[in-house]
């Protein structure tokens, strides 16, 4: 599913984000990725939907190396892959029926499915009833709802989520961690970044721990191991 071999990241400005990263995760994972801030995480998981490219190294993603990859076939290969922002990334003038709907439109999805899988999945995150409010007429947790319902309405192989409940109360984040759940368990593979010591350590994942670019920990059913 997800392949890195000998990966590193330097910036232009010299910064050596990631430092001969190996990997591998499994069609159907769920994988927690943590650490300490300007750990690597993110270059880490920008690599996986090609918003990053390798200094070094190759990446795969579903057999494509992603850094060799053509401009124009990238938005073929994130069709597959769905992102989730801790900033939820909503177009605020759009309804939530219409933010979920516009990633079904970009592909060029027959009209007459667009609605059905839209509701449907609307429906599955909880927000059927919402689905004309705009994200200012909705809570930080129905704004990641919709966010999700976005990532997933394509029934992408791969979720990415960046921070997803950074911004959510205790409460708001053990509901999205139930529906994440729920769409590892239909055989999509979850890779999360996040900082909350608590969910790792409630709902046992595979864990891996980045620091100065480096992979130090890699365990299946592993814990947080850092100070919130």
């Amino acid at each position: 599913m997800i392949e890195m071999k000998s990966v590193y990241k330097v910036y232009d400005n010299g910064v050596t984000a990631l430092d001969g990263v190996d990997l591998n995760i499994d069609q159907g994972e769920f994988v927690y990725v943590v650490g300490p801030s300007g750990a690597g995480k993110t270059s880490f998981i920008k690599m996986m939907y090609r918003e990053e490219v390798p200094t070094k190294g190759k990446v795969y993603v579903n057999k494509v190396d992603v850094g060799n990859i053509k401009e124009r076939n990238v938005p073929y290969l994130r069709r597959d892959i769905g992102v989730i922002f801790q900033d939820f990334k909503l177009l605020p003038k759009l309804t939530a029926y219409e933010n979920v709907a516009f990633a079904l439109e970009v592909i060029e999805e027959n009209p007459r499915k667009i609605r059905r899988k839209v509701m449907d999945v609307l429906d599955r995150v909880g927000l059927k009833h919402k689905a004309r409010f705009v994200p200012a007429q909705l809570s930080g947790g129905e704004q990641q709802r919709v966010a999700i319902a976005r990532a997933i309405v394509n029934n992408p192989k791969l979720i990415i989520a960046d921070e997803p409940t950074g911004n959510l109360d205790p409460d708001t984040s053990w509901e999205i961690m139930k529906i994440f759940d729920e769409v590892n368990a239909s055989g999509t593979t979850l890779v999360m970044a996040t900082h909350s010591k608590e969910i790792v350590n409630t709902i046992r994942k595979r864990v891996i721990a980045m620091e100065k670019g480096q992979i130090v920990r890699d365990e299946h059913r592993g814990e947080y191991g850092y100070e919130d």
